[in-house]
């Protein structure tokens, strides 16, 4: 028999979905679509989830969330399953939505029950879940008759600093609804992503709960990855804000690749990004898209603090995408980049 501590490189069984490894994309509100999800997929993520999405647009048969929001890239599944997030707090609308989902051909559903966001906590959804467990059975419960899929939770570990409602919670999700696994976020709502996860939240879950735990929140580099990951007992990583213009992250962990990525490296993702946010969203969306995304990829070419300064204002104020493929071009002229950025001010 082996006793050996599972690798995050092991495959697992996600609700009887075989998962090819224990590193996965968590869901990133605004940012989850499919060629975020590819890109994980691409260096390594066995599984990927979408961003969040309205169960009440998804009912109402909004088309841009029907059309967009919902969208699988044909190549997502080459690298494991593909899970839809969903929030909403009414049961009878995401039974309807969730069966849209599985429609799609979503492997999964995963169930917003953190996000401390006010405009959805108002609504009854997000983290405001956390206090009214009978209707978080509830919305779980019928998300999966609905789909017929297995639905997982994402939590926090409570509303205000302190408080463990959120472990409550995942034990009632669990037992109750059959929630096949809980992914935890061991922060208080309130705080959103300041100070410290709690980790030893997500060590008592993962001894207490009888069903997957996954560790997310705050895993932004290898070895503290994989600190936490053997520390806690979890069961997966789930890998966020640090992997934004940082698919390398993927890799480091399942590949163990150490070297950070090169100029070139960095230019030619950021150039596959912009490609697919043109296929995705048409060039003049994707021009404001990408505005966001930027930042994170400057931060990967390693300038002097002036210089990333000034490239960041230039792409910012890139008035198409053009513009943007002019300076990423002069950049990898190895011209000065102070040069390359006033010739095309």
């Amino acid at each position: 028999m082996n006793d050996a501590p599972p690798q995050l490189t092991d495959s697992w069984q996600l609700g009887g979905i075989p998962v090819p490894n224990r590193v996965l994309l968590a869901p990133l509100a605004g940012i989850g679509n499919w060629f975020t999800r590819l890109q994980a997929k691409r260096y390594g993520a066995g599984m990927a989830v979408s961003e969040m999405v309205s169960s009440h647009a998804i009912h109402h048969r909004n088309e841009r969330t029907c059309k967009e929001m919902l969208r699988i890239h044909p190549e997502e599944r080459d690298g494991g399953p593909v899970s839809i997030q969903l929030f909403g707090a009414d049961p009878e609308i995401m039974r309807a939505a969730a069966a849209r989902v599985a429609e799609t051909g979503a492997d999964a559903i995963d169930l917003n029950m953190g996000c401390p966001v006010p405009k959805v906590c108002k609504t009854g959804a997000g983290a405001a879940l956390l206090s009214d467990h009978d209707l978080a059975v509830r919305v779980a419960r019928a998300a999966a008759e609905g789909s017929g899929l297995p639905v997982t939770v994402k939590l926090r570990s409570g509303r205000r600093p302190g408080e463990t409602i959120g472990l409550e919670l995942a034990k009632r999700l669990v037992a109750d609804a059959g929630v096949a696994a809980i992914a935890l976020h061991p922060r208080s709502a309130a705080v959103h992503h300041k100070g410290f996860p709690d980790y030893s939240l997500v060590a008592r879950l993962a001894r207490e709960l009888p069903a997957p735990v996954i560790l997310t929140g705050g895993l932004r580099e290898r070895e503290g990855i994989l600190a936490a990951f053997r520390g806690t007992g979890a069961a997966a990583v789930m890998l966020a804000r640090g992997s934004l213009g940082n698919p390398w992250l993927f890799s480091s962990l399942i590949e163990d690749r150490t070297q950070p990525p090169s100029t070139d490296e960095v230019v030619a993702e950021l150039r596959w990004t912009i490609a697919r946010a043109s296929e995705h969203l048409g060039r003049e969306r994707a021009t404001r898209w990408l505005r966001k995304a930027y930042p994170w990829y400057v931060v990967r070419l390693r300038l002097e603090r002036h210089v990333a300064k000034a490239l960041q204002e230039s792409l910012q104020s890139a008035p198409c995408l053009d513009a943007v493929q002019t300076l990423l071009d002069r950049l990898l002229d190895a011209a000065p980049v102070a040069t390359a950025l006033s010739a095309t001010g």
